[in-house]
């Protein structure tokens, strides 16, 4: 039994609150727009986020790569308030579960879940697991749930199909979810992730807004393990055709965006559920910019809440929410945008070289090379001291 614990807390780490890596500003990356005072999901009040990360090399050789990121919407309040949600899919080769709940009820009731592809279902029954342990029933007399659990395939460096996530890792991302920073890049769900062909994983980025002379906050979380090599572009700039000696897919027959991205995006603005989904439309032009072309084998899926209007769902009988107007929200569409793309390049800058699972490896971005490509073409906004 002794052993068994120290197996498990050997390869089971919780990710620390603090974040101490470089992110991508500190590197001299330009970006438009305010960012909140974390430049993180969290900035806004009451979204929580929990990560495990699961690093292990076993005795027989197979490489555990993986993990859970938790999203919450309202911290622990999630367990009883939904929020008003939308979700879109601009290639669907993934999966986001809940959707079709998501789509007819307008609302997210429970937290987002991230993962590696082949544990969607061990993390699914575990929210369902936490919601029955953690409280009373629903008023029809039932733990009903409908989780929204995505994933992103982490098969190059992971050893997927040895399921090594299990429902003890979900409870652990899900209890330990905190406000504040939110460390990025080989972490929770994103652990074994590769984007661009560099070592990716989380990021998350945020922006504050003036809308109807009130100040609302957006802010981005992505799992990312999307792209090739070829069509990176960073700032504008055409990272990936500078930065191509340690691609992953050296024959050009196998360069191919077979992988996927997550976009969770989060905003205390009051929106209804229609104006939440034409949020979650608008990371795809983020991914846009940063190269990505939603590729037939990538799974690009977006799922957009808002933290407002928590009195309207609360089961009243008769409920009344408040909105923005359509013609209000260009500021969130734009800010989405910018969010996501940062977001993007946070992962990339946060991430570390991973070797994985049969040899494999991700070398990550090198910051040196590229802060020399950003003052190349004039696009580094200040010294940098990169590693």
């Amino acid at each position: 039994m002794y052993r068994a614990m120290i197996a498990l807390l050997a390869c089971l780490t919780l990710t620390p609150v603090g974040a101490a890596e470089p992110r991508a500003r500190d590197l001299g990356v330009p970006f438009e727009g305010k960012p909140g005072p974390l430049n993180a999901i969290t900035d806004v009040a009451g979204v929580t986020v929990g990560q495990v990360t699961l690093i292990e090399d076993l005795a027989d050789g197979r490489k555990v790569r993986t993990g859970v990121t938790a999203i919450l919407p309202r911290g622990r309040a999630t367990l009883d308030i939904g929020a008003y949600a939308g979700w879109f899919a601009l290639n669907g080769n993934g999966e986001m579960t809940g959707t079709t709940y998501l789509e007819e009820m307008g609302r997210l009731d429970g937290p987002v879940m991230l993962t590696n592809t082949h544990s969607v279902g061990t993390v699914h029954q575990a929210v369902i697991a936490w919601r029955v342990r953690a409280g009373p029933a629903d008023p029809s007399g039932y733990w009903w749930s409908s989780p929204a659990v995505a994933e992103t395939w982490d098969g190059h460096l992971n050893d997927i199909n040895g399921f090594h996530v299990r429902a003890e890792h979900a409870f652990r991302a899900l209890d330990t979810a905190a406000a504040g920073p939110v460390v990025e890049g080989n972490v929770g769900g994103g652990t074994g992730m590769v984007c661009h062909e560099f070592k990716c994983g989380i990021g998350t980025a945020s922006r504050r807004v003036t809308v109807a002379e009130r100040e609302y906050t957006l802010g981005v979380l992505v799992q990312a393990n999307y792209g090739i090599r070829d069509t990176l572009r960073i700032a504008g700039i055409p990272v990936g055709q500078h930065l191509r000696s340690d691609r992953i897919y050296t024959d050009p027959a196998l360069a191919s965006d077979s992988g996927s991205i997550i976009v969770v995006v989060a905003t205390d603005a009051p929106l209804l559920p229609h104006q939440m989904k034409r949020i979650a439309r608008r990371p795809a032009l983020g991914l846009g910019r940063m190269g990505s072309y939603a590729g037939n084998g990538s799974g690009d899926i977006f799922i957009a809440f808002s933290t407002a209007n928590a009195g309207a769902l609360k089961g009243a009988p008769l409920a009344q929410s408040t909105s923005l107007g359509n013609d209000e929200l260009d500021p969130l569409f734009n800010a989405t945008v910018e969010a996501t793309e940062e977001a993007i390049v946070n992962a990339l800058v946060a991430a570390r070289d991973m070797q994985g699972n049969d040899g494999h490896y991700a070398k990550a971005l090198p910051h040196a090379e590229l802060v020399k490509l950003l003052g190349q073409y004039g696009r580094l906004v200040k010294a940098a001291a990169p590693r």
